[in-house]
Order: C-alpha cells, then structure tokens, then sequence
C-alpha cells in the first residue's frame, strides 16, 4: 500500500511538472508570437542605446535584448527580415521605449525614406544577373547599364567583407553575383547606381542571418559557396519544394566527381548573363568559359544570377538521397523527376538522350528570368 502510494504520489509530481512546463512553453510561445506580430504601442520607459558601425543585425537584435528592448532576437531577426527595413538598420545613438513594437524600433534605427519622395520601384525577381539588372535600371530610367555594371565591378572587400570569400584571381564577371539579393527597392531622386547597389548588398547581409552562416561553416562552406551553389537551383528548378532535392543532387554529383552538366552554367556565359536563349545545342555546350559545367569537373568559377533566400535555404538543408539524374515531367510547374542511375534516367525517356546532359532537361533553367 505505502509503495502504491508512493507510486501515485510520484505520478502525480510528474504530471504537475509537465503541466507547469507545458504552461511555461505555451507563454513563451504566445509572447515570441506577440512580439513578432505586435503593432501597438504601450507606455513604458525610455532607453538610450548605441549601436556600433559595422554592427549586423544579429549584433543589433543582442543589444536591444541585453537593454530589455525586446525579449526574443530570433523575432526581431525574422520580423526584419520580412519587413521595409532589411538592410537598412544604421549605426548610431537611438533613444527606443520599452513599450515599442519592433517595428517602431526598426523605424528608428533604419535610413529614413520619405514615402512621397519615392519616384518608382525596382523589382529584382530571384534569378536575376548582374547585367538583367542593369537592363531594368535603364528602362527604368534610374541610371545607365554601364553605371549600374561599373558601380558593380567598383566594389571592394572594405564595402563589402563577403567579398573576401571570393577566391583570388577568380576569373568572374562580376564579384558581386550573387550577392545582389532579390527584393522591391525605392527610388528616389537621390538614388544612384552606387547607393543602389550598396543597398542590395546590404540586404543581403540583413538576410544572411548568422544561424545561416554557422550553417555554412558546418558543412565547409563559405558564402560565396552557398550563392554559387544557390544560384544554379535558382536556374534550374522553379518548383520550390524541389529544391532541398536539387541540392542533394548536386552533392552528390560532386562527391561522385561527376561533371555538374547543368546548362544554365553554358546559358550564363553564353548569353553574357542575359539568359535571352532558352535552349542548349550541342555546339553551345563546347563554349570556352569556366562557368560551363559541361567543359570542366566541380563547381561553376562564380553564380550565374543572384539567388533568393529559397534556395540558399536549400543550400543550408539538402536532402539526404542517392539521385544523381533528373528531368522536367511538367512544363507548366517545373516539377521534375529524379534517378538514382543513368539506366532509368534513359528508360525514362524511351532510350532517347536528347542532350549530352547527364542530369538535367535545360529548357527549365530560364524559368526565373520573367518572374
């Protein structure tokens, strides 16, 4: 009877503290969502913070925690991230109030654009170039291709430091490709091709959070491996819940020291990054380039266009499989099909290998540049 007794007393204890725990995640739960969506402003009291130069987000979301601004780094991080203020946080000394929603405090701590001087937008779609960008700026009238292409190639490591994980004597057309992240930019009448392109590589930065770098250095790579990598599944595949498998692909291809044969890495040089053709011959594929990944072994020399955060996610999160080989099954959504063998990848097809390609059907990888 004592031992039964006991026995309940010990269910008892332990069904309180699952109840207190679960209690204590479920308001921690709702407090992160809080803080997250939260729009209201309350009273609370004034404090004074610096933020240092050079300072990236995650740096700024630590010292708005430690100064009891905000509660969870992680909320503010992907509430700036989904925001106007991405990549425009600034140095400097800011009075915030601890009853300000996040979105007050990025407001503050962010370069002021005034909504009625904003002349138009600039829309970068994911798997855009350097030189498609340049294209749209012109048409848009915000400056010339060649001023937004010179501003490009006038970068250096002291603006930007993710340069310094371009391999030296890189033979690429541009150092910045792909690192121009894809997003809506205002323009103003002050905007410049310089101050344009500074912009989009700091958006970049605000994006690449430091868990996703973390990410990288445990898999061995740097940042200008994830782009590179990114930037061929942002070609090749539009069907984004395909994308972890794209990345598994090309894994795996490496490892196996098989030629990446993708051909928006023959399309890029080919089309001096315009990606104005949209189908591979025979002939295309002896292009002199070190961008071609049908010429020469291992990963393209640079990325051939700018990704988006989908697929430097996919990048960071690979799917674990033996494929080696796909295809397009459907033109309309970009979904393909993928092989572990070179065998069922012909049988696929009736035997009929209507390109030199072992891994890819190239008409899909000009999906993104009409986005």
């Amino acid at each position: 009877m004592v031992k039964f007794v006991k026995w309940m007393i010990g269910i008892v204890a332990a069904m309180l503290l699952f109840i207190v725990v679960a209690t204590y995640i479920g308001d921690l739960k709702v407090a992160y969502n809080e803080e997250l969506t939260n729009t209201a402003t309350t009273k609370g009291e004034d404090v004074t913070i610096v933020i240092p130069e050079g300072s990236s987000s995650k740096e700024i979301a630590k010292i708005l925690k430690a100064n009891g601004l905000i509660r969870f780094e992680k909320a503010f991080l992907e509430r700036l991230q989904d925001s106007e203020y991405a990549g425009r946080l600034q140095a400097g000394t800011y009075t915030l109030n601890t009853g300000m929603n996040t979105l007050d405090m990025m407001a503050m701590m962010s370069v002021a654009v005034d909504s009625d001087s904003v002349l138009q937008k600039l829309v970068v779609p994911e798997g855009f170039t350097v030189d498609q960008i340049a294209e749209r700026c012109e048409e848009q009238d915000i400056c010339s291709a060649k001023e937004f292409k010179n501003a490009c190639q006038s970068v250096t490591k002291a603006d930007f430091s993710y340069l310094g994980d371009v391999p030296e004597g890189a033979n690429v057309r541009y150092k910045v490709e792909g690192y121009l992240f894809p997003a809506t930019y205002d323009i103003t009448k002050d905007t410049t091709a310089e101050s344009l392109v500074a912009w989009m590589l700091d958006t970049f930065k605000a994006n690449y959070t430091e868990e996703m770098q973390n990410k990288a250095t445990e898999m061995g790579l740097t940042s200008y491996d994830v782009v590179n990598r990114a930037a061929m599944i942002e070609r090749e595949c539009k069907y984004e819940q395909e994308r972890p498998r794209i990345a598994g692909v090309i894994n795996n291809r490496l490892d196996e020291d098989m030629k990446l044969q993708i051909d928006s890495t023959v399309l890029y040089p080919l089309t001096s990054g315009l990606y104005n053709k949209s189908e591979v011959t025979y002939d295309d594929l002896e292009i002199e380039s070190p961008y071609n990944t049908y010429k020469y072994s291992g990963m393209p020399v640079g990325p051939i266009c700018n990704p988006g955060l989908s697929c430097i996610n996919a990048v960071l999160n690979p799917e674990s499989h033996e494929y080696l080989y796909y295809h397009v099954i459907n033109e309309e959504t970009g979904e393909h099909e993928f092989y572990k063998t070179y065998e069922e990848h012909m049988d696929s097809q009736g035997g009929n290998d209507t390109e030199s390609s072992d891994s890819d059907e190239g008409e899909s990888s000009d999906d993104s540049d009409d986005e």
